[in-house]
């Protein structure tokens, strides 16, 4: 019998926790809690009847070919409907620039592992997005954040982190961003920042990773350049795009896909050759399916409706139940799922999670999404998944579990 277990695991693997937020769903078992926790997207949004027609053609007419190995790189149908879905935002590339990926997570799995050795730095908004975190947290780099403004990220702030670092002969392997609606504040970043950020890119010659699964999902506001897009303007080879399908279609078909320069695709087919091999083609071709079938623009129109009532509903309960005196701020995203609520300093969201519990509601404490130094002052709200109803009733219990913490009547 081995005795130590742990002895033998791989260095990167000693002290990897895995994703918190994902161990925090086994405390939401009891059906009274409203969860403002995960960041699922509403089952109201699914396209149920489309994908069942759709499917049962598929398995009509290619049963044996959807059970089979499928190319590692994409399906020809996907990756054609994709590069069409792109040009939509003014992104025009080749097949060689695109890889099917088996979710953004897993993206971002295969990113960690192309770029980084234990001890590289990457530089990153605070807070971003954990699932982020996490995934590179495997090649065990050294996160430096700076702290991200109203109008995204601090480029500023960026630079001065750079030139720091230099300093030390250090420089970062890449500059991590969520440019639309960042999860997990909601916050988008300007055009003047966009441009700023690849200025600064082109100067220190560091990759842009732009991780964009939210971008359709506009409310208020006019759509901004991807930083994809504006670098493709000037030549193009400086960004590397991370695009899901979970958000806008449904999350149980775990595809995504990644675009940027050949020979960064390459590698990366190399990685999904080494871990899942292939992306299943039912799941493909459903996607291709969503893209070309089922009425795209259609269906985004309704879920940014679908969204934005219930994103209105959300600010509305919050600006009724937290009144200024209570000292708590929060984003007002103009799309996405999600924003970023900031308590008094006294108030520690890790240990106010298990008082949530207690009033019936959930949500994510803000420290996992810090690659260093946590604000524990803080959390992120998802109000997708939750009924308006729910939404204005979590909110007050949530106020209520607030007011108690600081001794408010």
């Amino acid at each position: 019998m081995i005795h130590d277990w742990n002895a033998r695991f791989a260095d990167n693997m000693q002290e990897y926790g895995g994703y918190s937020i994902g161990k925090l769903f086994d405390l939401l078992k009891d059906p009274e809690i409203i969860s403002l926790a995960g960041g699922l997207p509403s089952p109201d949004m699914f396209l149920k009847h489309e994908m069942r027609l759709v499917s049962g053609r598929m398995l009509d007419e290619n049963l044996e070919g959807v059970m089979q190995y499928t190319a590692i790189k994409g399906e020809q149908k996907l990756v054609d409907a994709v590069l069409g879905f792109l040009r939509r935002d003014n992104i025009d590339i080749p097949a060689d620039n695109l890889l099917i990926t088996s979710s953004g997570q897993h993206g971002l799995d295969i990113l960690g592992r192309l770029f980084l050795n234990p001890g590289d730095t990457v530089l990153l908004d605070r807070p971003t997005f954990a699932g982020a975190i996490v995934a590179f947290q495997m090649q065990r780099p050294v996160f430096e954040g700076v702290d991200i403004e109203d109008d995204g990220s601090n480029i500023d702030g960026f630079r001065a982190k750079i030139e720091e670092l230099a300093k030390d002969n250090r420089k970062p392997k890449f500059i991590y961003v969520v440019p639309d609606f960042q999860n997990p504040t909601g916050i988008t970043m300007s055009l003047e920042k966009r441009l700023a950020l690849l200025d600064l890119s082109r100067e220190w010659d560091i990759p842009i990773v732009e991780d964009s699964p939210y971008r359709d999902l506009r409310y208020y506001g006019e759509t901004i350049p991807s930083i994809f897009s504006l670098d493709q303007e000037r030549g193009g080879g400086h960004v590397i795009g991370l695009y899901t399908f979970l958000k806008l279609f449904c999350p149980g078909l775990r595809v995504g896909f990644k675009i940027g320069p050949a020979e960064v695709i390459d590698k990366m087919t190399n990685i999904k050759e080494g871990n899942v091999l292939n992306t299943p083609k039912y799941n493909q071709d459903m996607c291709a399916a969503f893209l070309t079938e089922m009425g795209l623009e259609e269906h985004l129109s309704k879920c940014v409706k679908y969204y934005r009532e219930k994103l209105d509903v959300f600010l509305e309960t919050m600006k009724a139940c937290f009144p200024a005196e209570m000292g708590v701020t929060w984003t007002k995203p103009e799309g996405g799922l999600f924003l970023w609520v900031t308590l008094p300093e006294e108030i520690d969201t890790n240990e106010l999670f298990y008082d949530a519990i207690k009033y019936k509601v959930a949500f994510v404490p803000g420290s996992v999404f810090f690659g260093e130094n946590p604000a524990n002052n803080t959390m992120r709200i998802n109000f997708s998944f939750a009924t308006k109803e729910e939404l204005a009733k979590a909110v007050e219990r949530l106020s209520g579990c607030v007011r108690n913490r600081l001794g408010i009547e």
